[in-house]
């Protein structure tokens, strides 16, 4: 098969279950890239990181995996990583759109620049990584990992900051949700009592984790 310069380093394609955010539950297809200078020490996918380690996919092979996904009964596509933003993702969404109908979602850090169209954006910023400003502008559900005190403390600051990029321009604020830190029992404690006192957030948890799913 010939590789074009579009060609995009892929971990892995599976077909299995939204295990987190406001779509949790939902039949999805995953295509997770190669590829992350983020470097969170928490990372339950740093296979992910190197993209020399794995190979390269024309978005068209990608596509057509996408399309299969959906008669299986796949509800929607999302990209993920590794840091999928690292890559020009352009060709791939167009590819995607041209070969199905489902929606396009991604779930990104935010520490590169918006590429590709998408229907969807999980916005997940590091404190260690500030997110680009176009990303918090258009996410549609900013989700914050949660270890420590100072989390929560972000969490707030990127939901003010996602506010004021939106005042005046008629844009949904995002969802806001907060996820403990797989394992993190301190973590899990500080998500739920701030959210059960804060009625703006909501709990998100790895269920696929919980359930033993892919």
């Amino acid at each position: 098969m010939a590789v074009t310069e579009a060609a995009l380093p892929v971990v892995e394609t599976f077909h299995s279950l939204q295990g987190e955010g406001l779509h949790w539950g939902r039949s999805a297809f995953f295509i997770r890239l190669a590829g992350c200078r983020v470097g969170c020490s928490w990372c339950d996918t740093k296979q992910s990181w190197p993209e020399a380690a794995h190979p390269l996919l024309p978005p068209a092979t990608l596509a057509l995996e996408a399309q299969q996904a959906a008669v299986a009964g796949a509800g929607f596509v999302v990209i993920t990583g590794g840091e999928p933003l690292h890559h020009d993702l352009s060709e791939l969404t167009e590819a995607l759109r041209q070969h199905t109908l489902l929606p396009l979602h991604l779930e990104t850090s935010g520490v590169d620049r918006l590429s590709g169209s998408f229907d969807w954006i999980t916005l997940s910023p590091k404190r260690h990584r500030p997110p680009e400003e176009g990303l918090l502008r258009h996410c549609n559900e900013l989700k914050i990992i949660v270890h420590e005190l100072a989390d929560l403390v972000f969490a707030e600051a990127m939901a003010g900051e996602a506010r004021l990029l939106r005042e005046g321009t008629g844009s949904e604020a995002p969802v806001l949700l907060l996820q403990p830190g797989w394992q993190s029992t301190g973590g899990q404690a500080l998500a739920l009592d701030y959210v059960r006192s804060h009625p703006g957030w909501r709990l998100s948890m790895q269920l696929h984790k919980e359930l033993g799913v892919r």
